[in-house]
This record gives C-alpha cells, sequence and structure tokens, in this order.
C-alpha cells in the first residue's frame, strides 16, 4: 500500500542563518535605543492592557517620537513588544505564574531599510549613513541559493542571525519513520529498517561540564557565575553540533527513501525526575539535563527546508509505544538482566524498547496518511535491519522485531 500526504501543498519554509561580527559604536547605541523603545510599548500595552499589534502601534507609535532612531526601527520594535505581550497573555490564560515582562539584552531586529551588496550587509543607523557588516562565506552560500528570499535580521552585541525563506514543494512519501528520543541515542526506522545513532558523547560533555563548574570552591558568585555561563555554554554549543550532524542524517535519509518523520509527544517528562521520586540527585540532574527539545527543533526545520512532512503524535496516540510488542500488541516484560531490552510473553522474544518505540511510531503515524494508492510490490514480511556501506560509523546494525525469530529458527 502506497502513502501520500493529506492536503499538503507548496509551503514557505523558513530558517535563519547565524554568524559573530565585530560590533561598533554607533550599532550598541542603536541596539540600547532599540530595546528601550520596546520597553515602552511593553509598558504601554501593559497599561491598556493590550496585545495586538494594531492597536499596540496606534498608541506606542507617537510615543516613540522622541527616540532619534529610524523610523524603520520604531515599527519592528512595536511588533516585537507585541510578541512579549501575546506571549505573556497565553500564559495567563493557562494559568502559568508571570512576570512582568522587561526586555534586557540590547539587540536590534528589523525586516526594512536594509540591504546585501558586495558581501556586505548594509544597516541604516541615521538618516543617510549605513553601517556594513562583512558576511562570513558560509552566510554568502545560504542567502544565494536559488529561490531564497531574505526576510529579516537580528543583531546582537556579538552575533548577526538572518532570516531567509524560500517556497518548497511537498514531497511525495511511500512510507513512514519513527524517532525515538533517548538521553544517549536516536533510533529511527520502521518495520523494514531502523538505525541507532550514538548520542552518549553528550552526555560526557554534560558530565565534564557539571564537574569543572562544582570544583569552583572560590567564594565569589560574581566569578562563579562567568564560570557557569563560559563552561554551560561551552557545552550546549558542543551537544548542539552533535545533534546537528545526527540530525542532518536522519532528515538526509528519510529525503532519499521518501518516508514522513513520525515524532512523539514527550513534553511534560521532566515531572519523572523531580525529587521525591525515588531517584539519586546525579541521575535526575543527568535527565533534566537531556536536550530532547533541541533534537525535534533540528529534525522540523531541516524536514521543512526540503518539504520533508513531519506528523507529531499526540501525547495519547504515544502513550506505551516503548512497551507494547509491535507483533501481537501484548504489554512486554522487563527484566534488569536485560538492561533496556524488553520480553514478550506471547512472542517469547527479545526486544530492544528503543527499536520498539521507532516501530510503533512509524505505525501509529501512519494513520495520518492516504491509503489511496496502491502499491505495485507487496509489502513482504519484515526483515532484518540492513545499513548501508555509506552510512556514518555511528549508525550501528540493528535487528529488526523479527531478529529473535530469525535466531532460534537458525538455532
Amino acid at each position: 500500500m502506497g502513502y501520500k500526504v493529506v492536503g499538503w501543498s507548496g509551503v514557505s519554509a523558513v530558517k535563519a542563518v547565524r554568524q559573530n561580527y565585530s560590533g561598533s559604536i554607533e550599532l550598541s547605541r542603536l541596539m540600547d535605543v532599540f530595546r528601550r523603545m520596546t520597553n515602552d510599548c511593553i509598558r504601554t500595552g501593559l497599561v491598556n492592557n493590550v496585545s495586538s499589534l494594531g492597536k499596540l502601534s496606534s498608541l506606542s507609535y507617537n510615543k516613540l517620537s522622541n527616540y532619534d532612531s529610524p523610523s524603520y526601527y520604531k515599527l519592528c520594535a512595536i511588533s516585537r513588544a507585541a510578541g512579549i505581550l501575546a506571549a505573556r497573555k497565553k500564559s495567563v490564560r493557562r494559568g502559568f505564574p508571570v512576570r512582568e515582562p522587561y526586555s534586557v539584552r540590547p539587540q536590534l531586529i528589523s525586516c526594512y531599510g536594509f540591504k546585501i551588496r558586495n558581501g556586505l550587509l548594509e544597516i541604516p543607523v541615521a538618516r543617510g549613513i549605513r553601517f556594513g557588516i562583512q558576511l562570513t562565506k558560509h552566510t554568502l552560500g545560504a542567502i544565494s541559493q536559488p529561490g531564497v528570499e531574505v526576510r529579516s535580521f537580528t543583531l546582537t552585541p556579538h552575533s548577526l542571525s538572518i532570516c531567509i525563506s524560500r517556497e518548497v514543494a511537498p514531497i511525495e512519501c511511500v512510507s513512514t519513520i519513527g524517532v525515538d528520543r533517548n538521553l544517549r541515542n536516536l533510533t529511527v526506522g520502521n518495520d523494514q529498517e531502523t538505525r541507532q545513532y550514538d548520542l552518549s558523547e553528550s552526555v560526557r560533555i554534560a558530565r565534564v561540564a557539571v564537574d569543572i563548574v562544582g570544583s569552583f570552591r572560590r567564594n565569589d558568585n560574581r566569578i562563579r557565575q562567568v564560570v557557569s555561563s563560559k563552561h554551560g555554554g561551552r557545552r550546549a554549543r558542543r551537544t548542539m553540533h552533535i545533534l546537528h550532524n545526527v540530525t542532518k542524517r536522519v532528515v538526509s535519509v528519510a529525503v532519499q527513501q521518501r518516508t514522513a518523520i513520525v515524532l512523539e509527544n514527550i513534553e511534560g517528562i521532566r515531572s519523572l525526575y523531580r525529587k521525591g521520586n525515588g531517584q539519586g540527585s546525579r541521575y535526575r540532574a543527568r535527565m533534566n539535563g537531556w536536550s530532547f527539545g533541541e533534537a525535534q527543533r533540528q529534525i522540523e526545520y531541516k524536514a521543512r527546508w526540503v518539504g520533508l512532512p513531519i506528523i507529531r503524535l499526540s501525547r495519547r496516540e504515544t502513550r506505551g509505544s516503548s512497551v507494547t510488542c509491535p507483533r501481537c500488541g501484548e504489554r512486554l516484560q522487563s527484566d534488569k538482566r536485560l538492561r533496556r531490552k524488553l520480553w514478550c510473553n506471547n512472542c517469547r522474544m527479545v526486544m530492544d524498547r528503543d527499536v520498539v518505540a521507532a516501530v510503533n511510531l512509524s505505525r501509529r503515524g501512519r494513520l495520518r496518511f492516504d491509503r489511496s494508492q496502491p502499491t505495485t510490490k507487496a509489502q513482504g514480511p519484515p526483515r532484518e535491519a540492513m545499513v548501508s556501506e555509506r552510512e556514518p560509523e555511528r549508525a550501528t546494525l540493528i535487528r529488526t522485531v523479527d531478529g529473535g525469530k530469525i535466531d532460534s529458527q537458525r538455532a
């Protein structure tokens, strides 16, 4: 049976390209002015209980005439304040505790008035005066791709982020693959093939960063904060790079095989690792430092950029995906001696729980597809998972749910 995505037409994919740059006094002044304008708009919105862009613009634009700034940035400051107020209103509606919002970091955001010429991003800083930022080779290569349109830029004291978009045609998929996110690995696959990518290096990086920060004994909170920020940022960058390489491979393989990616909803997983749950402090710290949301974010934006559909299952749809036998549907049994493997009492098979979760997610994601188109070849029984020779070393060979049955027949 073949599958295609229901209701998918051409869409606009958006992503950002980031680089570092050397600042200037003019840009620092302009960023500080933008921050103060944003805070003035936030105060105006709070006083008048307004969060929509239209009403906030009519109330705030005339008040921003006292600032020495091009009008482009006044409009963008109002837009940013409206976004902050809308997020606060949403949190209040959901019952979350909120504080009075305030923009602290100096920054500059605009979608008007800038130009890209001769490898420079030219930003207006005053009437008739522009400041040029040299773009890197990577940034120029990203914005010069066919069909790419530059939408806006965001400046901080040391970094530049350019938002780009393009129209992409959706890929017509023939199957689905489930993605099971774990602390030490990322398992991807379906009935026919399963791959497992090693993420244990990110666990080691996090442990080293925690040990270094914990070894600081000087009784100075200011220096302690600097040390924690330095090593915490280094840990985040290295972890993000590892996830970038893995998610890039996942999306690349999915595009080659024309398979839609199915993601599970694991929101609220932090509640499983709270104090009082009978777990050690080190274990809770390790699990709460797990960046499960970053892997999903990277997979989603990379898939959208190439037109690959993403299926996000609800918490109800993903319930029991890692403990349900994909062959008979019975609940799998655990054994401490088997570690991450589970035992099916009905099928008499031992299965890796990560592989089980990926296969179950793939099957449940197929319900989002149209089954109207017949295939030319009948689907055969599940077979041994094979990894291409071109696949990187981190992709290890894993048997599918029939692996134990094959071994028993050989014996």
